[in-house]
């Protein structure tokens, strides 16, 4: 039976790069792969992207409003399908999360997905907190922090300051915004130091 695969990680842990190299390796063996990304991820537009400069078109730039499991059926329909890659999972919907669940279990394809766990708040994202509770099987892609310690936590930065208040959804590079993957230790630190930051002194009568 085919699975449903969530790999994880912190921000530049090289969850694209992986999925490109897996892409490839169906590729290489004469294997149909289908490539899904979110439009809410605008970075690369209809491509992935990673950080060695290497992408990759989409096949399915997918909205919210999209049937995963009816467009996906439908073109293994047409012609075959051996896998399903999806880049920038945290930017599903649930429901879009249940249907790549159901591709796997009805329609008998491998689905593997890639995406962050939480937010620049540690907050988790819609998409990613459904496939920890569906994703037969769960990974996590590994990084460090500046410190040397593991990142597990992306940290916000606008204009180079890290920032802990916003939308969660500001994507890498877009109105003087970047991200940064960061241990908790030193996640806390930096947040600490915002909020020293941000406090004004008292003034006097």
């Amino acid at each position: 039976m085919a699975k449903l695969y969530f790999r994880y990680g912190a921000m530049n842990c090289g969850k694209s790069t992986a999925l490109i190299q897996v892409d490839y390796n169906y590729r290489e063996r004469g294997m149909a792969t289908l490539i899904v990304k979110p439009h809410t991820d605008t970075k690369g537009q209809d491509q992935i992207v990673s950080r060695l400069s290497v992408s990759r078109q989409v096949d399915i730039l997918a909205g919210p409003q999209d049937d995963l499991f009816t467009q996906i059926r439908h073109r293994k329909s047409a012609a075959p399908l051996d896998c399903v890659l999806v880049d920038e999972a945290q930017f599903l919907t649930a429901t879009q999360v249940d249907q790549l669940f159901l591709l796997a279990v009805r329609a008998d394809i491998p689905v593997i997905c890639y995406g962050l766990r939480t937010d620049f708040k540690m907050d988790g994202f819609e998409g990613s907190q459904r496939l920890l509770l569906l994703a037969h099987s769960i990974e996590e892609l590994k990084t460090i922090c500046k410190c040397g310690r593991k990142a597990m936590v992306n940290g916000r930065k606008l204009e180079g300051r890290f920032v802990f208040e916003g939308d969660q959804v500001a994507i890498d590079g877009e109105g003087n915004i970047e991200y940064e993957s960061l241990c908790p230790h030193c996640y806390f630190k930096y947040k600490a130091e915002a909020a020293l930051t941000s406090t004004e002194p008292l003034g006097t009568n």
